[in-house]
């Protein structure tokens, strides 16, 4: 397996050893927050911090060469479950059919005033084999599987 950092374009945290994504055999893996550009989080409504964690999504799977159309799972993160109507309003737009998995959690977030946290997976173009690393050999195993039942036809004598 090879991993390696997508540069979004969002600021790190200070002090925080993470990585806003990384992408490892063409799958992209990511968490998003509502944090703007300049570093600070937005702390208004659930409308608005979607859309800016949604935005910073599209933001980062485009920096790893894909489309929200590749995303296939998204997990969202709610500290208040009155806010998964004005979340989903916000959400719908942003994807199309065949839409992601989702699954939505209320739970605690650790950035304070943050109404939404956003982990997403995408399928970003095929895996890539390392080289030197050996690919199994289909043919080989379904030839034994043929010439084994050849052995237990009636009639047939092994040599």
């Amino acid at each position: 397996m090879t991993k390696r950092a997508v540069d979004t374009g969002l600021p790190a945290i200070a002090g925080r050893p993470i990585q806003w994504a990384t992408i490892a055999d063409g799958i992209l893996y990511t968490a998003q927050l509502p944090l703007r550009a300049d570093g600070s989080f937005e702390t208004g409504d659930i409308g608005l911090q979607t859309a800016l964690t949604l935005s910073n999504l599209r933001r980062t799977v485009e920096a790893a060469g894909g489309t929200l159309a590749d995303v296939t799972q998204v997990l969202v993160y709610l500290p208040d479950a009155r806010d998964f109507a004005g979340m989903n309003a916000v959400y719908g737009p942003y994807f199309s059919e065949p839409y992601p998995n989702r699954a939505v959690f209320i739970t605690g977030l650790v950035v304070p005033g943050a109404r939404i946290e956003i982990v997403a997976y995408a399928h970003i173009g095929r895996a890539v084999r390392p080289a030197g690393r050996a690919t199994p050999k289909a043919g080989a195993a379904a030839k034994r599987h043929r010439n084994a039942a050849k052995d237990k036809t009636p009639g047939r004598r092994r040599r």
